[in-house]
């Protein structure tokens, strides 16, 4: 399977999941390769996101798979000469590793105080976020339920400065998934005196079940 390795920041990042499927079907034509397409009345081209990126959230590690038409090469200059200012190919590559072999996530969250990190937060959101449950309200197929996402994080790391508190944590990125979001929508419930008053996510890395970063 052919993959791309692409970053989506800055103003790009306010790119919805379809626009940016539809963007990367269009960069293609416009670098002269022709995406493979499946037979019948309503063909579309066989192009996917291995892990769809929620609205506002940064990333320098997202992953593409693609099929061509042609046995022909195609490199991050010819794709990035034709993409907008935010979307930028890192690397172009071919695995045989299955997608569902990509199970955990690095995401870092800047969370920022408009008057400075409340003395203690930093001790209260890692006692919380390490603790035996955290019960947060999470969208389903079945609509709105509440879910305990504590077995979804797998480890925490801190950092404070005057008006931030960056957290970078190891979560589940599949079967199941945690929304980053949901990580600041725990502190909300928990500890509505360290809720940030703007969060910025960001994905760092994917990896497989062993740890290894996922290619």
């Amino acid at each position: 399977m052919r993959r791309m390795l692409f970053e989506k920041t800055g103003t790009a990042i306010w790119m919805s999941h379809l626009d940016t499927m539809r963007l990367m079907q269009r960069a293609f034509r416009r670098a002269g390769v022709v995406l493979h397409h499946s037979q019948g009345y309503t063909p579309h081209a066989y192009v996917s996101m291995l892990l769809p990126l929620s609205v506002g959230t940064e990333s320098v590690c997202e992953i593409m798979e693609y099929e061509l038409d042609a046995d022909i090469a195609i490199t991050p200059e010819d794709m990035n000469a034709v993409l907008p200012q935010g979307v930028r190919v890192l690397t172009v590559y071919e695995s045989d590793r299955k997608a569902k072999y990509l199970t955990e996530l690095s995401v870092s969250l800047t969370m920022l105080y408009d008057h400075g990190v409340p003395d203690g937060a930093k001790n209260r959101i890692a006692t919380l976020l390490n603790g035996e449950a955290i019960i947060v309200e999470k969208r389903t197929k079945r609509g709105m339920e509440e879910a305990d996402i504590r077995s979804m994080i797998h480890k925490t790391e801190f950092s404070v400065e005057n008006d931030r508190i960056t957290l970078t944590a190891r979560i589940s990125a599949q079967n199941p998934s945690l929304n980053p979001a949901l990580l600041t929508a725990a502190i909300e419930r928990y500890l509505p005196q360290d809720k940030p008053d703007f969060v910025r996510y960001r994905r760092l890395e994917v990896y497989d079940e062993n740890g290894e970063i996922f290619r």
